[in-house]
Parts: structure tokens; sequence; C-alpha cells
């Protein structure tokens, strides 16, 4: 959940073209697998960028076998 957590502050900043104070509103995480001795790879995609409030969806996939791991639902609160 951190790594998801972390990934939407990457992609908001990167969306905005800088970063901001913001914070997280909801989070919702569901786990479809376990990852073990494997690398996870973060995919974030911001689905909307609003002036005070930003959507985005994250996918967690087993690098190893390109399963996807999990995925998550982020809203957060843009403040500054």
């Amino acid at each position: 959940m951190a790594a998801a957590d972390t990934a939407t502050v990457i992609a908001v900043s990167a969306a905005r073209g800088t970063y901001g104070p913001m914070t997280t509103v909801q989070q919702s995480t569901s786990f479809q697998r376990a990852v073990t001795g494997s690398d996870v790879l973060i995919e974030a995609v911001v689905t909307k960028l609003g002036r005070r409030m930003a959507f985005a969806d994250i996918t967690m996939t087993d690098a190893q076998s390109g399963q996807i791991a999990s995925r998550a639902s982020t809203v957060y609160a843009l403040l500054g």
C-alpha cells in the first residue's frame, strides 16, 4: 500500500509539472496474489487532475511472471 501511495505522489507531481503539498483522502487496494522472489513493477495512471483533487489508478505486477499482484485506486487533496 505504501508503494501505491508513493507512486501516486510521483505521478501527480509529474502531471502537474512540479511537486506540491498533497495528502491522501482515500485509498482502496485489492490484493490478487503474493509476490515472492521477484521485483514488483508499479504503473500509476492519473485518471483526473483537478485544481484541488487528483484521482489515480495503480497496478502492481510481478516482474517475473507478468501477473497482476494488486490494484489500487487513490484520491488525493492538492494543498498547494
